[in-house]
């Protein structure tokens, strides 16, 4: 039995609502409150191609801005041109790079900016090295993948210029020497104090801008996803509803087809009673109840055999028209423990990676599983990790198939298990849970479901009884073994 303990939220008496830890509520408004750590999909190749044209484009307008203001302006004294145009490139080059590499672009300018500061201070003042730095600022916040470590970044950064431009007002004594250039102007406040000011408001609305747009650009790539997320699940319950339709009207017609059998048997019956009673006084009457015998049963097969296409239809068939296979021949084995190998390499397919383990007491022991219960266990993890892409946000899972010996003989045990945590606006209806209860009830096992204790992530355990002379289950063990790796999507 497994203990939990909870630590209640803060509540604010003023607003009578429960309230978390300040870093979390931090991360949720800097983020999104409902999904704080969602990972917005790295940029398409479409989208880095177009990074690179619009920084080419971005500096050859940079360069001609700086050509037209170094020709009417000038440079500041003890500035040469090659570090003029030079500085203006190197702030620009890194904004090719700026969406599939935020968080390194955003730190590289940062540097950047300070150094060529120092190296070209007239370029340091131009709009196009402004907006450069900008630009980069913002797409660290709105592409950003790890949001932890984007506020940490962003936060160094900020606190690095702060610092610079606190030690340019008191050490350094730069902005001092600028307004002594400029002379004594009469104005209604002193003169350094209201430049400190100027500065201070100017780069309030700089940094806090770029921060602002980007978190307003990350939210609307949540919430298109989400609409995606909203829109392929009412598909998906638009298409349940359509099926659940055609397996009733299907189930209607396996009723329809089984009062026609129905009947054709009681009238092989009849017929075979008649025949038996004038065999000897009658053999022509007899020949034709033999021939209507006949007649029907080939009826009652053929009629049969339609029946058990439609009870198939709903497993073996495609789309309307599709035309599935009816005949027993046609039929796929139905799956076990060799499958779960291939039914983790085709979630991999999905981005899931599954690490498929296998425990065994006696060596053997899996390949003892009888095939109904080998095909339950299947099933169990079939339904857990569609549940995990479904309503988790983990990227990760693990499959363990374990066996071992107890006091009421010996048992197999499935253990599926992922680190993510819920994924707000996916509860399901539960049906998939209760019908892998009832599996592992028809078996005499257990089920264990629910959150895994002290960390994140979810838990499905089932444990069934192994039979004690269990017949062998063909090669699943050498199968499962063969797939006891990670499968990731990248390998598939």
């Amino acid at each position: 039995m497994h203990f939990r303990t909870t630590t209640e939220p803060v509540t604010d008496p003023a607003a009578g609502a429960p309230r978390g830890p300040l870093p979390e509520r931090v991360t949720a408004w800097l983020n999104d409150p409902e999904d704080p750590f969602w990972s917005r999909p790295a940029p398409t190749a479409a989208q880095r191609r177009n990074d690179v044209l619009a920084a080419v484009c971005f500096l050859a307008v940079a360069l001609l801005a700086s050509v037209l203001l170094h020709s009417y302006a000038g440079l500041a004294e003890g500035d040469e041109p090659w570090r003029y145009y030079l500085s203006t490139v190197l702030i620009v080059v890194p904004l090719a790079v700026r969406r599939r590499y935020p968080l390194p672009v955003v730190v590289a300018s940062s540097a950047l900016f300070l150094g060529l500061t120092y190296a070209s201070p007239t370029a340091a003042v131009t709009l196009p090295f402004q907006g450069a730095y900008f630009a980069a600022l913002y797409a660290a916040v709105a592409w950003s993948r790890d949001r932890q470590a984007l506020w940490v970044a962003m936060s160094v950064v900020v606190g690095t210029m702060s610092l610079w431009l606190l030690s340019a007002f008191t050490v350094t004594n730069a902005y001092a020497d600028y307004l002594e250039g400029v002379g004594e102007v009469d104005g209604p406040l002193p003169q350094l104090p209201s430049y400190g000011a100027f500065i201070l408001l100017v780069n309030v609305v700089y940094f806090g801008g770029a921060v602002l747009a980007g978190r307003a650009s990350w939210r609307a790539a949540l919430q298109q996803h989400r609409l995606t997320v909203q829109a392929q699940r009412i598909r998906e319950q638009s298409a349940e509803i359509a099926r659940r339709a055609v397996v009733d009207e299907r189930l209607r017609i396996a009723r329809e087809l089984h009062d026609v059998v129905a009947h054709h048997v009681s009238v092989i019956g009849i017929q075979a009673g008649a025949a038996r009673k004038v065999l000897d006084r009658d053999p022509a009457a007899a020949s034709t109840a033999l021939r209507t015998i006949e007649e029907s049963s080939r009826t009652a097969v053929g009629e049969m055999r339609q029946l058990l296409g439609v009870l198939r239809a709903g497993d073996e068939e495609g789309p309307a028209g599709s035309g599935g296979r009816s005949s027993a021949a046609g039929r796929r084995p139905d799956p076990g423990l060799a499958d779960i190998a291939a039914l983790a390499r085709r979630h991999a397919d999905n981005g899931l990676a599954v690490d498929v383990r296998t425990v065994e007491a006696v060596p053997g022991d899996l390949d003892r599983v009888p095939p109904a219960l080998g095909l339950s266990v299947f099933r169990c993890a079939q339904e857990s990790l569609a549940n995990v892409i479904r309503h988790s946000t983990a990227a990760t899972a693990s499959v363990t198939l374990r066996t071992g010996r107890g006091p009421a003989g010996p048992w197999v045990e499935l253990e599926v298990l992922d680190d993510g945590s819920p994924r707000p606006g996916t509860a399901g209806t539960g049906f998939g849970l209760q019908g892998l209860r009832e599996r592992v009830r028809l078996h005499g096992g257990e089920a264990e479901i629910g959150p895994r204790s002290g960390r994140p992530g979810w838990r499905v355990r089932t444990r069934c009884p192994l039979p004690l002379d269990g017949t062998a289950g063909g090669a699943a063990h050498t199968a499962v073994d063969a797939g006891s790796r990670t499968l990731r999507g990248s390998e598939a």
